[in-house]
C-alpha cells in the first residue's frame, strides 16, 4: 500500500483549525491553505487508520466540480478557489506535502448549515420517511420505497456540529430564523440547482448522485460563496446507475463499506457504540474503502 497522511504538521504557516479531513492554515488574513488530508470518519468519528490517496482524490473530484459548476463552467454561484498555486505559500521543503491534496481559498465566514440536498430516497431520509412521510418537515407522497427516485430533489437541511459531534437534521424554517429569510432562501435555491447540474452530468457516467450536502460561507461584500468539498464520495452518495434497483440500498461508492463493517465491528469485546474510539481497521477494510474511492474517481472522470 502507498503511504498516507493522517495529520499533516505544516511549519511555515499557523494552523487555523483541523476538521474531520481537513488541515486549514492561515495564508495572511484573507486566505486559507486547505490540506486534505487521508483521515476518514464515519458517524461523525475519526478513524484511526488512514485511507491511502482519498486526500488527493477528494482534491481532484472537488477542484473538478468547482470548474464545472462555478464561473469557469455552468456559473451556478461565485467559488472559494482564488486561482493561487497551493504550493507558492509553503516553504520549498513543504511543497511535496501539499502537492496534489491542497487548495488556496479566500477566507470567508462560514455560514452554520450543511446544505443538503436528497433526490433519491435513502439513509436517515429513508427512516424518517417511514415514521412521518417526511423529510426533514418536507412531506413526500405515499408509496415511496428505500432508494425510491424523488418527485423532485429536496432541500433538507442540517445544523453543523464541531468535530466529533453529529450534525443534526433541522426544517427550513429552522434555517430561516437562524440566519434569515433571504439568505435561507438563496442556499436552498442555489443548493437545488447545484445539485440538478451535477446529478445530470454525473447520469452521463453512469453514476446516480443520490444525495450530497454543500456548505457556503460570506465573502467580506456579503456575497454569498460555495466552499468546502463538492460532490466527493465523503460529501455525496454515489450510486452505480446499472445496479440501481428500488426497494434495497444500491452498492455505493463511498464510505458505506466502512459503515457496514463498523456496524458489527468491536471494541474491547462489545459492539461499537459509535463513539471515539473507533475500532482499528483492518487491512481488507482500508483496502476496500481505497478501491471504492478510486472506482468512483475513475467512473467520474474516466
Amino acid at each position: 500500500m502507498t503511504s498516507a497522511l493522517h495529520t499533516s504538521a505544516l511549519t511555515s504557516l499557523p494552523l487555523l483549525a483541523r476538521g474531520k479531513v481537513r488541515d486549514n492554515y492561515a495564508v495572511g488574513d484573507d486566505r486559507i491553505l486547505m490540506v486534505a488530508s487521508d483521515r476518514i470518519s464515519a458517524f461523525d468519528v475519526i478513524m484511526g487508520e488512514p485511507i491511502p490517496g482519498k486526500g488527493e482524490l477528494l482534491t481532484r473530484l472537488s477542484l473538478f466540480w468547482f470548474d464545472l459548476l462555478g464561473p469557469k463552467g455552468q456559473n451556478i454561484c461565485p467559488i472559494h478557489l482564488t486561482g493561487d498555486d497551493p504550493e507558492s505559500v509553503v516553504s520549498d521543503a513543504e511543497k511535496p506535502l501539499v502537492r496534489g491534496r491542497s487548495m488556496l481559498v479566500k477566507r470567508l465566514k462560514p455560514i452554520p448549515v450543511e446544505a443538503v440536498v436528497r433526490g433519491y430516497l435513502a439513509g436517515s431520509g429513508w427512516k424518517e420517511y417511514q415514521d412521518s412521510r417526511s423529510v426533514c418537515g418536507v412531506p413526500l407522497p405515499e408509496g415511496l420505497n428505500n432508494a425510491s427516485k424523488l418527485p423532485a430533489p429536496i432541500y433538507t437541511p442540517a445544523a453543523k456540529a464541531e468535530v466529533g459531534e453529529h450534525d443534526e437534521n433541522i426544517t427550513y424554517e429552522q434555517t430561516v430564523a437562524m440566519i434569515g429569510p433571504e439568505l435561507a432562501a438563496q442556499i436552498r435555491d442555489t443548493s437545488i440547482r447545484l445539485y440538478q447540474a451535477a446529478a445530470e452530468f454525473a447520469l452521463t457516467k453512469g453514476i446516480i448522485i443520490a444525495d450530497t450536502k454543500f456548505e457556503f460561507g460570506l465573502d467580506r461584500d456579503g456575497t454569498l460563496v460555495l466552499m468546502d468539498e463538492v460532490l466527493t464520495p465523503d460529501s455525496s452518495r454515489y450510486w452505480p446507475a446499472d445496479r440501481y434497483q428500488e426497494g434495497r440500498n444500491p452498492p455505493s461508492y463511498d464510505k458505506q463499506f466502512l459503515r457496514d463493517w463498523l456496524e458489527t465491528a468491536q471494541v474491547d469485546g462489545r459492539l461499537w457504540n459509535k463513539t471515539a474510539p473507533a475500532p482499528r481497521l483492518p487491512r481488507e477494510v482500508i483496502e476496500q474503502t481505497a478501491a471504492k474511492y478510486q472506482e468512483a474517481l475513475q467512473r467520474m472522470l474516466g
